[in-house]
């Protein structure tokens, strides 16, 4: 299941379904996640507080601290995300 709405981050979503989401804010395609990406992913979901949420959701799930999340790491972000982002995310 592909997700279409905004609405459909609330109802619930797999791990595969939340990197599919996220992917989708990748502007320059290389694959991983920015801070300026997540910032805009936070935001399309009507996150206040964007660019302290993404700052903190990327120093969370940046194990190797290269200023990126890439698919390794986005297990780490489903945490934050899950924890303060208020996202419905099974991760079973």
């Amino acid at each position: 299941m592909a997700i279409k709405h905004v609405r459909s981050l609330n109802s619930g979503m797999t791990v595969e379904e939340f990197k599919e989401w996220l992917m989708r804010f990748d502007s320059d395609g290389d694959g991983r996640i920015s801070r300026h990406e997540l910032r805009n992913a936070i935001r399309s979901i009507g996150g206040r507080f964007s660019w302290w949420k993404s700052a903190r959701g990327l120093r969370q799930a940046d194990s190797n601290a290269d200023g990126f999340i890439d698919d390794a790491e986005i297990d780490n972000l489903v945490s934050f995300a899950q924890k303060k982002l208020g996202l419905r995310i099974a991760t079973n």
